[in-house]
């Protein structure tokens, strides 16, 4: 890092800095005590999963911490991908939101896990099949009622929404409706690909709510059903995985159809065509054909 004072590498950040810290083009304000609408795990998601591939080229990275200090430093490049997912975690506070999203992306389970406040941000990295390779975005956002207005903010430019629940809290179930109807009224006219998860399955001496009411419920909302438990890990990466290949094979059918307006999906190689343009060029050809 060299003798830079305000910047650390690979993701530790100096929170003392009151300046701005530019990465990727994104630029955090700093609050002095920490950075304001940064994430916690944010900070250090993408940076984990850099460290975790072998051998990647290297890029320059220029960190700007205060009183003008500046730093050119090397990192590996991000792997690349062929496709890049929004998801937002969903559902009552203390559900297990934070604690399901740290398992998958880092593999550990705290007892204790802080209340998020506002939004947390995570990244992981999943190959549906062989060469390809799909980025994560999560926004992992508070259950609180008086976070609700910086939440809805951030439905808009999701692709994929994870209903969360805790199978030993009925009311946190009995919620699930008035989450998924809150969203899918803020981002029409686009769409999201929900996933409906029962989460703390092995707590099963103090469950509250049956697999079957759940999966009547996922029927009536038209989504998928899993129940997962971030403390032995059961079904995590199951979860994430079926919610990622929805939110692909709704991309190929159309169901989910991207406009420079919405940032719910990217993509390095071309998007399917909607259906409709679909067949409107299978009749230019047939047209072209029979002439």
């Amino acid at each position: 890092m060299g003798s830079c004072p305000r910047a650390t590498f690979l993701g530790k950040w100096d929170e003392a800095c009151p300046e701005c810290i530019q990465l990727d083009g994104a630029k955090t304000k700093g609050t002095g005590g920490g950075f304001k609408g940064a994430p916690r795990a944010g900070r250090n998601a993408s940076w984990v999963e850099e460290r975790r591939q072998p051998a990647l080229p290297a890029r320059t990275r220029t960190w700007c911490g205060g009183g003008g200090c500046r730093q050119t430093v090397e990192v590996p490049m991000e792997p690349r991908w062929q496709y890049q997912f929004r998801v937002i975690m969903l559902g009552d506070s203390t559900v297990g939101k934070s604690s399901l999203l740290r398992r998958y992306t880092e593999g550990i389970f705290l007892d204790a896990v802080n209340q998020t406040v506002g939004v947390d941000f995570y990244v992981q990295f999943v190959e549906l099949e062989p060469g390809l390779r799909v980025k994560l975005q999560f926004w992992d956002t508070a259950g609180q009622e008086r976070f609700r207005s910086v939440t809805r903010s951030y439905y808009r430019n999701s692709a994929g929404g994870m209903l969360l629940f805790d199978l030993t809290n009925r009311a946190s179930f009995e919620s699930v409706r008035q989450w998924h109807r809150e969203v899918v009224d803020t981002v029409q006219p686009f769409r999201i690909v929900f996933l409906l998860v029962g989460h703390k399955s092995d707590l099963a001496g103090q469950r509250r709510v049956g697999r079957r009411e759940a999966e009547k419920l996922a029927a009536s909302l038209g989504v998928q059903y899993i129940e997962t438990s971030a403390k032995d890990a059961s079904n995590v990466a199951q979860a994430f995985q079926m919610l990622t290949l929805a939110i692909y094979q709704a991309l190929q059918t159309g169901r989910l159809a991207p406009t420079e307006a919405w940032d719910g999906v990217k993509s390095s190689v071309p998007l399917p065509a909607p259906p409709k343009a679909q067949a409107l060029e299978k009749d230019e050809k047939q047209k072209r054909c029979s002439c």
